[in-house]
């Protein structure tokens, strides 16, 4: 990744707290990064150390408690920046659509004519591999399959900025991988900026330009790695020695903090 890159996003102080009849949850934070554009960036760490709470907060799905998230060079506010585009974990395809329909769901509640739709459908269509698909429903396609259409969804919103939590956790190891080859392919072939949340140490060592590894509850930044991979990369790259050194350094990294997660007077 180019040091001189522009920043994309920008955290500042950026800190967490959860309120509720049980009392306060600090569960982020405080949090100081910047992704440059057009970087692919992953977030590792132990269960409950407000993984996905960061990426909600740079989605303006929840706000900060302290602390500033900007986009662009401008605020984040109370919604969804435009420009941004946001895949979870759980298959959210809409049953009673087909793939099309369900790839086309959102764009069509945009401004966007009917020509430039179909235009931008075919584009994901062939850049997921679904071209032959298009028609048949979420029941009829594997698990794998069904996360392409989510991705797919997103990917026809031109989103400059690809927030990813999870998105493989549920599938096979061989499946994740292959999976991996082709988000690489998508983050090549569109320059957007990527950040990924996952609990999977190879997978972030795999696809990353840089990881970042959180501490347990609050989650702060422990480190960021360098992975120093070529751009032009695939799932090939867990054959070369220097993977094995960045997973065995994230590990290192993480293994404390996970043991503090699961037992507090461990550590």
């Amino acid at each position: 990744m180019d040091p001189q890159s522009p920043i994309h996003v920008s955290l500042r102080g950026v800190t967490k707290v959860f309120v509720s009849g049980l009392g306060r949850t600090h569960a982020l934070g405080p949090i100081d990064i910047d992704l440059r554009r057009g970087e692919f960036f992953a977030v590792v760490g132990p269960s409950g150390c407000g993984k996905s709470t960061l990426l909600d907060v740079i989605a303006a799905l929840t706000p900060p408690s302290q602390g500033a998230v900007t986009f662009e060079g401008r605020p984040i506010g109370n919604t969804v920046p435009d420009g941004v585009g946001v895949v979870f974990q759980e298959n959210a395809c809409f049953p009673w659509l087909n793939v099309a329909d369900n790839i086309t769901f959102g764009l069509r509640r945009q401004p966007v004519d009917k020509t430039e739709i179909e235009q931008r459908l075919q584009y994901a269509l062939q850049l997921m591999g679904l071209q032959d698909f298009a028609h048949a429903f979420p029941s009829q396609l594997s698990g794998g399959m069904r996360q392409r259409v989510c991705i797919a969804r997103t990917l026809v919103m031109q989103p400059r900025l690809i927030l990813l939590d999870e998105p493989f956790g549920a599938l096979d190891q061989q499946t994740r991988l292959l999976m991996g080859d082709e988000l690489l392919r998508i983050w090549r072939a569109t320059g957007a900026t990527v950040l990924l949340i996952t609990h999977a140490l190879d997978e972030a060592a795999m696809l990353a330009d840089r990881v970042a590894v959180m501490s347990a509850r609050p989650g702060r930044i422990l480190e960021v790695i360098e992975t120093g991979w070529p751009r032009e990369r695939d799932s090939q790259i867990v054959s070369v020695p220097e993977f094995g050194a960045i997973t065995a350094r994230l590990w290192t990294l993480l293994r404390a903090q996970s043991m503090q997660a699961l037992r507090p007077e461990a550590v």
